[in-house]
């Protein structure tokens, strides 16, 4: 049976670096923050095979959108703030500011890399359909895929982000570490 959405919070807030997390975003002061990507995911996916809910989730992503300034100075800056608001959980918080992916995209991924307009597309454009969601500080879950591909394990390519060459590494890889995953398509 799939997993309600309050239960997928409940789960992804089990794992103290998450809740930790959210519970500090609104101190950054930052435009449509969310903690996104593998902290949510991992943890459940974990969790489902009984292992911690943090093993082996090696950073924490959190994704905001700001406009006004896409200079690296600005978001150099932000990234200094979380870096001091995070420091005493022992965890890697990677954050960046979706206005500004477009700029680098390119230079260390390949292909163009259309600008966004807000931090939700920046989330609905992850390789893996399953692993679009994020979660701001009010509880609030965006899962503009549903749930179900992710509880079930369902990995597949993301037609909003078609680069099959980078989807295959990336499932390949979270195969390596959930074997019960599946790779569709």
């Amino acid at each position: 049976m799939p997993i309600s959405n309050d239960a997928f919070v409940g789960w992804v807030l089990a794992n103290p670096a998450n809740a930790a997390i959210i519970e500090r975003l609104p101190r950054l002061g930052l435009p449509q923050c969310v903690l996104t990507a593998g902290s949510l995911f991992q943890t459940v996916w974990n969790r489902r095979c009984g292992r911690p809910a943090a093993a082996g989730i090696k950073d924490y992503d959190v994704f905001y959108f700001d406009d006004r300034d896409l200079s690296w100075a600005a978001e150099d800056a932000v990234i200094r703030q979380a870096a001091d608001l995070f420091k005493d959980l022992g965890v890697s918080v990677e954050i960046r500011n979706q206005a500004r992916v477009h700029l680098w995209y390119g230079d260390r991924f390949g292909g163009a890399y259309p600008p966004l307009g807000s931090a939700r597309e920046g989330i609905d454009r992850f390789l893996v359909r399953c692993t679009c969601v994020g979660l701001d500080a009010a509880g609030d879950l965006y899962a503009p895929n549903g749930l179900d591909e992710l509880w079930e394990g369902v990995l597949r390519i993301n037609p909003k982000h078609a680069r099959p060459e980078l989807f295959r590494r990336k499932a390949e890889a979270y195969r390596a570490r959930w074997p019960w995953l599946t790779i569709a398509g």
